[in-house]
């Protein structure tokens, strides 16, 4: 009997995706003869391929399409993953993310669609795309929803903590310090996430009294800016890294001693890659999508309530600890 094909819907964002990885580590371990696909957004493909049990990324490139709805070369992308997602017929389609555009991916595919029910899902109307609908509590965090889509799915029973299963970069990129390093994931998508400079300056100098290297990271040019005066604030040891694709991140990420970050999707990437993390919530409550990673992982803070410097640093010590 052929081994039965899976594809899984799970576009964006950064954290989304991380957070999908250990039910692929459930499904990998309940289904051994699986054929894993994933369909997720370009500039996120290479981040899905350090999952081993996946064996095909199809890469679908909506956002290229919405920044440049005009471009022959990006609706000439867009056909291609639809042909590739048609190019046969799948055992099981699972979209994982609830949305009206996963599910119009997920459509583009042939075989049977599963996904969360109205109540469940994120946007109520793309259940509607499912032949067969699951229903998991919102309240869960956002790993452990996932677990259960895919368990629901599948027939099986969660085991044990939630595993990312992600095999990590063999070295770290050449520019990265040499001895003990700690990454200082300040950068967020809005405003409202980011941890005050001043305490990004004291913790700094904190950590490098303790022995630590730091890497202050950014993705657009305004964050290569901010990291490179918080690194210039913080003293000697420590850097702005230069811009990075996701795999170089990932590679930065898996060999540091620790990282502390806002509510982002590198921060979950480091819970993933195993990296003792402190999350620092200023804006938005934890209990839902917060890091998720055992006792290696802290969450500080919360709406309205930014941690204090000398918590984050006691947390540091804590995640060490344990790790």
């Amino acid at each position: 009997m052929p081994a039965p094909r899976i594809l899984l819907v799970k576009l964006s964002s950064l954290g989304d995706v991380v957070h999908l990885f250990p039910a692929v580590s459930d499904l990998a371990a309940n289904r051994p003869d699986a054929g894993i696909a994933w369909a997720v957004e370009a500039p996120y493909a290479e981040l899905v391929r350090l999952h081993p049990a996946v064996r095909e990324v199809i890469a679908v490139p909506l956002r290229a399409l919405r920044s440049h709805p005009l471009s022959a070369r990006a609706w000439r992308d867009i056909a291609a993953s639809r042909r590739a997602l048609r190019a046969s017929r799948w055992d099981y389609v699972v979209d994982a993310q609830g949305l009206v555009k996963s599910a119009c991916v997920a459509r583009w595919s042939r075989g049977t669609i599963f996904g969360l029910d109205a109540a469940s899902a994120r946007e109520r109307l793309a259940a509607r795309a499912y032949d067969v609908k699951v229903a998991v509590p919102r309240e869960l965090h956002a790993v452990e929803r996932n677990r259960r889509l895919v368990a629901g799915v599948f027939g099986y029973a969660i085991e044990g903590p939630a595993r990312y299963g992600l095999v990590p970069p063999a070295s770290p990129p050449p520019w990265a310090p040499a001895g003990r390093y700690a990454v200082m994931l300040h950068a967020a998508s809005r405003p409202a996430k980011r941890w005050p400079e001043e305490r990004w300056i004291a913790l700094a100098r904190e950590l490098a009294q303790g022995g630590y290297s730091l890497v202050f990271p950014g993705g657009t040019g305004a964050e290569r800016e901010a990291a490179a005066r918080l690194a210039a604030a913080a003293g000697a040891g420590a850097m702005a890294a230069p811009s990075m694709t996701l795999a170089q991140a990932a590679a930065l990420l898996a060999h540091a001693a620790g990282a502390v970050g806002v509510d982002t999707g590198l921060t979950h990437l480091a819970v993933a890659l195993g990296v003792p993390t402190v999350g620092l919530y200023c804006s938005t409550a934890p209990e839902r999508t917060g890091l998720h990673g055992g006792d290696s992982a802290v969450n500080l803070g919360g709406p309205g309530t930014p941690p204090a410097v000398g918590a984050v640093a006691e947390a540091i010590g804590l995640a060490h600890g344990a790790a």
